[in-house]
């Protein structure tokens, strides 16, 4: 919990807050971008059950916050969500309701929620923007986890029209920084393939990537997804979500993600692909234009950088990590 100093005009409850975002959004507040109007409450799921709508409204009581991050929800990588489509739609569909309702509720007067990628349409057009959420069925590895998301962005905008609520989403692409889940089954791929090069280089095998390394992802360091969050729980206004993303230039193969990784732990064994395995969605490019209207000069750390530093957190806190 970070206490804010003099008139606390803001408590900003966030939901999932020992998590991969939760955990960057509170370092960049304790590193000096908190201000002083603000208190800041970060709980994760040993605080409250978010499927239990009592526990949630019990949370909701006890922090009694005016504003909420709201990023919980049950997460995994590609082949976790193949197994369990329908717990991730169940889940996520109950977590997403007590929030959200329970904020209305209570007064809250903004939510910002955390949607993903995946959410948008399997067949469509590149690269895909804020409009196109809706205008056909996801992906089928996640369809679960996915359309749960969706319903967010719906449930957003009934509030709004019946209720004048605030409540926005954003839309982050494939998210990486210290914090992350490195566990190699059930993670997403970047953290996965550390855990893997780690590994690796401690057996002296060889590492082995699931899929060609063809599919092409755009990453986002965890730190410059916690900073565009405060921009968006501050300053935008609009119900409608926003991608928050690098731009498709900076769109990197797996191949490529996974020699920055090699390169960053300097891995000196061989490199194989094992084409036996499933690749996924082969890209899902989305495009920042909204973001760079809004915000024209916001820096992102580049790639091999942000792999670079979250590597050698995982190297450091190997023994505690999530894996």
């Amino acid at each position: 919990m970070t206490e804010a100093t003099g008139p606390v005009a803001k408590r900003i409850l966030v939901t999932g807050g020992s998590g991969l975002v939760g955990r960057a959004i509170e370092k960049v507040v304790a590193d000096g971008e908190g201000r002083p109007d603000e208190k800041w409450i970060f709980v994760s799921s040993r605080d409250a059950d978010l499927t239990n709508a009592a526990e949630t409204k019990a949370l909701f009581e006890q922090h009694k916050p005016t504003h909420v991050i709201h990023l919980a929800a049950m997460v995994g990588g590609l082949f976790k969500n193949i197994r369990y489509n329908l717990d991730f739609w169940r889940r996520n569909i109950q977590i997403n309701d007590n929030v959200l309702h329970t904020a209305y509720e209570t007064g809250v007067q903004k939510v910002v929620s955390c949607l993903s990628t995946c959410i948008f349409p399997d067949k469509t057009m590149y690269p895909i923007d804020e409009s196109m959420i809706h205008n056909g069925p996801p992906h089928s590895s996640n369809f679960g986890y996915s359309y749960a998301k969706r319903m967010i962005d719906i449930q957003n905008r009934g509030y709004f029209e019946q209720h004048g609520c605030r409540f926005t989403a954003v839309i982050p692409t494939n998210v990486f920084g210290p914090h992350d889940n490195f566990n190699i089954e059930d993670g997403h791929v970047l953290p996965g393939l550390i855990h893997k090069v780690y590994l690796a280089k401690q057996t002296g095998s060889a590492l082995t990537v699931w899929g060609t390394g063809k599919p092409r992802r755009q990453f986002i360091s965890s730190l410059d997804l916690a900073r565009l969050f405060l921009w968006v729980l501050r300053e935008y206004d609009e119900v409608e979500p926003i991608i928050l993303s690098v731009g498709e230039e900076d769109e990197v193969s797996i191949r490529e993600a996974a020699e920055a990784i090699v390169e960053a732990m300097d891995f000196r064994g061989e490199l194989v692909f094992d084409t036996t395995k499933v690749d996924g969605q082969f890209k899902k490019t989305a495009s920042n234009a909204k973001l760079r209207r809004y915000l024209p000069g916001f820096q992102f750390t580049p790639f091999r950088q942000a792999v670079k530093e979250t590597c050698a957190w995982f190297s450091a806190n190997y023994a505690n990590a999530r894996k």
